[in-house]
C-alpha cells in the first residue's frame, strides 16, 4: 500500500472538488467550494501547493495554468483517515466505535438491516478465517 498523506480538514475540501471534478484548475475550485467557505484564490493555490508537497495531487501545465489531479485515490484517504480517527480517539477498539456510534445514532429500519448484514458476513468470513 503506498503510502496516504495526512490531509487538513481544509484540504479535504479542496480534494474533494479535484476528486469529483479532475482535471480542474484553482480557479475552477474557487468558483466550486460550498457557499460558506469563503477562500479567496490565494488560499485556495496555498492548500493546492500543500497537497503538492504532500504528494495528494499532481498538475499538467494547461495554456498559462495548470490543471489538478489526484495521485491517491478518496477510498484510501477515508480508509487511512478512518483508521487513523479509530486509534487516536478509541485506542484501536473499532467495535468500541462503534457501539458508542449506533447508541447515539437515529436509524431506519433499512439502515439497520443493513448494518445487520454487514455484521453476519463479517461473522461469516471470521469463520472461514479460523478454520484454514
Amino acid at each position: 500500500m503506498q503510502h496516504i498523506p495526512k490531509i487538513s480538514e481544509s484540504e479535504w475540501e479542496v480534494m474533494k472538488l479535484i476528486w469529483k471534478n479532475h482535471p480542474i484548475t484553482a480557479e475552477q475550485i474557487v468558483l466550486m467550494l460550498p457557499d460558506q467557505i469563503e477562500w479567496s484564490d490565494q488560499t485556495v493555490r496555498t492548500f493546492l501547493n500543500r497537497l503538492l508537497k504532500k504528494r495528494a495531487i499532481g498538475y499538467e501545465k494547461s495554456g498559462r495554468g495548470y490543471k489538478y489531479y489526484p495521485l491517491v485515490s478518496e477510498e484510501e484517504c477515508v480508509r487511512a483517515e478512518s483508521q487513523s480517527f479509530v486509534k487516536r480517539v478509541f485506542g484501536g477498539a473499532a467495535g468500541l466505535m462503534v457501539t458508542r456510534f449506533l447508541e447515539d445514532a437515529h436509524l431506519s429500519d433499512v439502515e439497520i438491516e443493513q448494518l445487520r448484514k454487514i455484521l453476519t458476513d463479517k461473522q461469516a468470513k471470521n469463520g472461514k478465517d479460523s478454520d484454514a
